[in-house]
């Protein structure tokens, strides 16, 4: 496993080759097979399926959440991204603001609520979002023309933005393609600001994006949902 220069400052990191081939290949034979609710994007709420649970706990992939949020991480939420010339889309530049939860409750700073697939949902501030890291793991190379995740390194330092905040700093900071291969993991603060291209290329971008917390009490009466 390498670590690319460290810029976990910046609000993100690139680790090549955390798993190996087989295991990549085998994680993803076993999802594909999996008769998960996919939407066009892919599937979301993965994190109690076995395969899903066991990577995420995975120790390689605790050392890596551990580097941005200290020894005790807690893997809460699975996504997988399917993204292919079939199954195209763009991504907006944007925060990722909203987290699962066990339930509501009127706590201040946190809304708007929602519900998705049964679990609730909530916008939270900035105080809880800093004690989140994503890793992303790449089932597929992240290339210029299969539509990358692109990052504008620093931006998680600035709080929860606002549209007009958005758009100015998209205007001031260069973009960084985040491109690693097969195996390899972009661990990525949630509020970074964050979008990508669609696909140019019959290369599919496969993605499982493993969210990490430092406790599942996220603020008081409020815990973090497995989802």
């Amino acid at each position: 496993m390498t670590t690319f220069p460290d810029s976990s400052d910046q609000g993100f990191r690139l680790v090549s080759a955390v798993l190996g081939p087989a295991e990549t290949s085998d994680l993803l034979r076993t999802l594909e097979a999996s008769p998960f609710v996919r939407s066009r994007a892919g599937a979301r709420h993965l994190m109690k399926h076995a395969a899903v649970s066991g990577v995420a706990n995975d120790s390689r992939f605790l050392a890596i959440a551990s580097g941005f949020l200290g020894p005790s991480v807690v893997p809460y939420r699975a996504t997988l991204f399917d993204k292919s010339s079939a199954r195209n889309w763009l991504v907006v530049w944007h925060q990722d603001t909203a987290l699962p939860l066990q339930e509501r409750r009127d706590v201040p700073e946190w809304g708007p609520w929602s519900t998705k697939s049964g679990i609730t949902y909530a916008h939270a501030p900035s105080t809880a979002l800093t004690r989140i890291v994503a890793l992303r793991l790449h089932f597929d190379d992240s290339r210029e023309d299969n539509g990358p995740l692109r990052v504008l390194p620093g931006t998680h330092a600035l709080g929860v933005l606002s549209e007009a905040e958005i758009e100015r700093l998209v205007g001031e900071i260069p973009p960084v393609d985040c491109l690693v291969s097969s195996g390899g993991i972009v661990a990525m603060r949630p509020l970074i600001l964050h979008a990508s291209s669609k696909t140019e290329t019959d290369r599919p971008r496969r993605v499982l994006h493993i969210e990490y917390v430092d406790s599942l009490e996220i603020d008081e009466g409020l815990h973090i949902a497995i989802a």
